[in-house]
Formats: C-alpha cells, structure tokens, sequence
C-alpha cells in the first residue's frame, strides 16, 4: 500500500520539464501551477478521517488508489497548463485521503507487532516513489509518450494496491470504527492542550516534506538547467534523493531505538542542510547528486516519527490526529514551491536553494529544543508531547 502511493504519483516527475517546455510557463508560473497538488491536498482536510472511521483504512486506502491513477493519468495527457493544474489538484485531494489511511493502517499493524516499524513503512513508500522516477526518466529517454506512460503506470499500481489491501488481515486497519456522533465531534475539534502536542510535529513533518518538495518539483529543472546533466541524468535527481530517503527509512526503526527520536532528527536537519548546501553549490552533476542524497537521508525519519506521534495524541478521535498532521503538513506545499520559483526568477535557482537549507536548521532546532525540554522536565513525556512516544 505504501509502495504503491509512491509510484502513482512519482511516475509523472520526472517529465516536469518536458510539461513546462511545452505550456511555456516561467519558473513563477510552474511553481504555480505545480502546488495545485498541494491546495487539493488541504481541501481534503475534514474528510479523511471519517471516511477512515466509516469504511475502514485499506478500503479508502485502494479506492483512492485508483482514483489517484486516475487523476495522475489525467494530469500526464493534459492539453492545457489549466487542466494540468486541475488534475494535480484532484490528485492532492486523493492523495492527502490516501496517505491518511495508508499511515492509519500502517500504525494499526506496529501495534500489532509490538515495536517501531513505521520508518520502514515509509521506507516502501520511498522505494515506490523511487521506482516512479525510473519509470519517468526511462520513458523520457525512451521518448515514450506521457500520457501513455501514466495510463499504463496507474493500471498497474491501481491493480497492486487493491491485491495489496485485500492481504492486510489487522482488523483494527481493515474495520470502520463507530464513535458516538457527540464524541466523535468533540474528538475531531480537539482540545487546546491536543493542538499545542499536534503543533510541533506538523513543524518537523513540513520540513521534511519540504525536501520531497524539492526532489519532486525542482531537483530535476536544477540538474537540467544549472549543471547542463542530460536528460536521463537529470531525470534520476528524483531517484537519488528519494532513493536515499529510503535508506534512511531502512535503518530509521533501529536509530531511533539506539540514539531516540530527537537525536536522529537532529541529525537529520543538520544532514538536510549540509546536503542542499553541497547542490546549491555544485560544479558538477555528480556533486550536486550526492548533496541531494545527503539531503533524502537526513529527511528520512522525520515525517514517519511526526505521524507516529501525532496517532497518540490524546483528546482525539481515530484516525484524527493522523489525518490533520497529514493536512497542516501540506500548508507547507502551498508556500515551498512558488517561493522557489519566485526566488529563482530574481536571482537563479542555485540561490533559491536556500529555503531547503533553512528546513533543516528548523528541524534540527526543534528536535534540540524537544531534547532539553525532556531533559529539564526530568520526568516521563505525555505520550504524543514532542517527538517522544
């Protein structure tokens, strides 16, 4: 199921450049039109968690996952730059429902199995993700139509994810969950105390998917423009950054268990940082492609530990902290990438670079502030205060 929301929606990035040739849209205007993904995203933001509470996770999680083939098909056969938009608008809407269930159900198995496997969940998603890229670079090497790519792409995965929800046998990811209606709408508002726990795991979580924002919308068009790669090396900056990303997942679980989750955190917003540093400043493709896979590392963890801790925040209802972590996160979507594209017209793209490097001060920042306050606090964390359990 990860795996598969991966590859659905990556399969189409690496024909960015190709898209803005062919709709002749600046760098302002692509950014614009590229976080219509992450402005559906955040439309969907009241309705993942009762379509998870009602018909259960893995069910919303393949029927969003054909619908996302779907959308994703669209956005590849676009004749306009404004259906382009509109089909990556429908696809962040599908998408943001998809994520929420998928990480529901992926939780729900971790309980089951008594120890951390959430970072190697994501893992998966990151191999699919890089998978996607693959298949994007290896189609555009090959000249095959975007269209006809995505259409085959999305029957495929649409058909794995199905098979995939069907084999999850957790009855507490696979069965709706019935509230009380009084209950369930207390639970949803939340309390101030819930939202003061939920408020900085949204922080971390943001600046880690700032960096997929970049991987997915802006590693390509800088490998492309800024260090003369060809095509097909260009096209594999989505691959590396995330393929990296995965093996930071790979070897999340047992990090955390060895130095905490404000310790790997910390390191990864420092990894982050030293990672961008290294492609802004680049003299060569391969130099920018290691800077860019330090960067995937140093992300890894962050997202998979927010959307662990955000499932016990206490005061909300299944499924609902998970789901508004999954939204407010994407708040970060809508300013990332016309910021960077803004940035770039008035200087170049190198320049705009450093809004990923300040992702990860900030996150290397918060996860240091969570370690004093524990420290200082001397006592047992609240469980979903912070980055703790």
């Amino acid at each position: 199921m990860f795996f598969t929301n991966g590859v659905l929606f990556s399969a189409l990035l690496p024909r960015y450049p190709e898209i803005k040739a062919h709709f002749g849209l600046s760098d302002t205007q692509f950014g614009l039109t590229v976080v219509a993904f992450a402005a559906g995203a955040i439309c969907a933001a009241a309705a993942a968690a009762p379509m998870i509470r009602r018909w259960g996770a893995t069910r919303v999680t393949w029927v969003g996952s054909i619908v996302l083939a779907t959308t994703m098909a669209v956005a590849g056969g676009s004749p306009s730059a404004w259906v382009f938009a509109a089909a990556l608008f429908a696809a962040g809407l599908t998408d943001a429902i998809v994520d929420a269930a998928q990480n529901v159900a992926g939780i729900a198995v971790e309980k089951s199995y008594g120890r951390s496997i959430i970072n190697s969940l994501h893992a998966v998603w990151s191999l699919g993700a890089a998978t996607g890229g693959v298949i994007g670079a290896v189609s555009a090497a090959l000249d095959v139509g975007i269209g006809v790519q995505m259409v085959v792409n999305g029957t495929v995965w649409s058909i794995a994810a199905l098979v995939a929800s069907r084999l999850v046998t957790s009855g507490a990811a696979a069965q709706p969950v019935v509230d009380a209606p009084a209950a369930t709408a207390a639970a949803e508002a939340g309390s101030p105390r819930a939202w003061r726990l939920l408020a900085p795991l949204v922080l971390l979580a943001i600046c880690g998917t700032l960096i997929e924002d970049i991987a997915n919308n802006w590693s390509v068009l800088f490998m492309r423009d800024e260090t003369t790669a060809p095509v097909a090396v260009a096209g594999l900056a989505v691959s590396v950054m995330i393929g990296a990303q995965f093996v930071g997942r790979l070897l999340g679980d047992r990090m955390t268990d060895r130095w905490g989750r404000e310790g790997v955190a910390r390191a990864g917003g420092v990894l982050i940082g030293l990672g961008m540093v290294v492609a802004a400043t680049s003299p060569t493709a391969a130099v920018a492609l290691v800077g860019f896979a330090l960067a995937g590392f140093g992300s890894a963890t962050l997202v998979p530990a927010a959307f662990a801790a955000a499932d016990r925040v206490p005061g909300l209802s299944p499924g609902t902290g998970v789901a508004m972590l999954g939204w407010l996160m994407r708040l970060g979507f809508l300013v990332t990438s016309p910021c960077v594209g803004a940035l770039s017209d008035a200087t170049d793209l190198r320049v705009a670079l450093a809004i990923p490097v300040g992702a990860g001060v900030v996150a290397a920042v918060i996860a240091h502030l969570a370690s004093r306050r524990r420290h200082a606090a001397r006592a047992d964390v609240v469980p979903g205060d912070m980055l703790e359990p």
